[in-house]
């Protein structure tokens, strides 16, 4: 059980007023307690309370470490599980709901007055996993230092005649053999005019000279995650490209440089987004300038300029500028920071400058 990051969690749910919470998201439990359990349709929670009687819910069908220091209350497939949850439930006091839970368990804890009411306590859990400790923080640096090593060896992987899908489907055994337990997300390879589209997946394309070749790719070391993205050139680079790629380049740095705490994340967007705009490509940035991380690939919180978060020491977020010409080419940079208590740290130190694949 991590009492620490749990605390934190009472805390930030004692300034909103609560003093109980039902979290059901499995990487948000394993966060709190190192135990995962991956449910799919059965209900499996767990129960913060204030006094630390926490209450774990567990169905027979799974299994978890016997010295777990939870108090655990098990259900079988033909159990009426949320009465059982009711049961251990404030009825007196409002509870705090994860925002993942399903109607069909939250509809029945509401229909038996299980307590004063509910109300989304979701960022309690959220704003304490957006700040990253010490250990996550040795660990998110070593699955970008595998990602960076990984990113010189998918370059190796071009050449004439090869198709998108030909290099996606080399790419897990690289990974592997670099110490990494497996892809953080399906990874991304375009060449061309499909980097234009930034979720292509790979298809059947051939690549050809003077096509961009874009990877956006992450993997997962020690349950933490990584992603990057790179935009290389196969053989030749256009002049359009190269002033498209030192736009998106120099927006990537430019929101880079201006963090540190208390620097609104909207102001890093802002940066990027100014920079694209200026040389002509505003309507091309299609997306925030970044999201998120750390045991899931995309995390509650983003870089963007809605966002009402400043830079706090301890979060770790994407930087990706992008701009996309449908019909055309496509460029994307992207590095994950940490914002350290004076400024950041960038955690990927794979070469940003424009290269020409031969």
């Amino acid at each position: 059980m991590k009492e620490a990051r749990i605390q934190r969690v009472l805390d930030a749910l004692k300034e909103m007023e609560l003093s109980q919470m039902l979290i059901i998201d499995p990487l948000s439990i394993y966060y709190l307690t190192d135990v995962f359990v991956f449910p799919g349709e059965r209900f499996y929670g767990l129960l913060l309370k204030e006094d630390g009687r926490h209450v774990f819910f567990v169905n027979k069908l799974f299994t978890i470490p016997e010295d777990v220091k939870i108090e655990t209350v098990w259900y079988s497939d033909t159990d009426p599980v949320m009465d059982m949850v009711a049961e251990y439930v404030d009825k007196t006091a409002v509870l705090g709901v994860d925002k993942d839970l399903k109607a069909r368990f939250l509809l029945p804890l509401m229909e038996k007055g299980a307590s004063q009411g509910m109300v989304n306590a979701s960022l309690a859990v959220d704003r304490t996993r957006g700040i990253k400790d010490e250990d996550e923080q040795k660990k998110m640096r070593t699955a970008s230092d595998i990602n960076d090593q990984a990113m010189a060896e998918f370059k190796k992987l071009i050449h004439a005649g090869v198709s998108e899908k030909e290099v996606a489907e080399q790419m897990l055994k690289i990974y592997l053999d670099l110490g990494a337990e497996g892809f953080s997300f399906d990874p991304i390879v375009s060449f061309g005019a499909n980097a234009a589209d930034p979720h292509h997946m790979p298809d059947d394309t051939v690549l050809k000279e003077g096509d961009c070749v874009l990877f956006d790719v992450g993997c997962i070391k020690d349950g933490y995650c990584s992603d990057m993205t790179r935009t290389f050139y196969f053989k030749s680079a256009s002049d359009a490209c190269r002033r498209i790629y030192d736009t998106v380049r120099r927006a990537n740095e430019a929101a880079e440089a201006l963090i540190k705490p208390g620097v609104p994340l909207s102001e890093l967007d802002g940066a990027a987004r100014a920079l694209i705009t200026d040389a002509g490509y505003g309507p091309n940035f299609t997306h925030r300038l970044g999201h998120f991380i750390g045991l899931d690939e995309h995390e509650f919180g983003d870089v963007s300029s809605v966002s009402t978060w400043v830079c706090e020491p301890g979060m770790i977020f994407s930087i990706e500028p992008g701009i996309y010409l449908t019909g055309d080419t496509g460029v994307r940079v992207e590095d994950l920071v940490l914002v350290t208590e004076d400024g950041c740290e960038v955690l990927n130190h794979y070469s940003k400058e424009l290269e020409i694949i031969e």
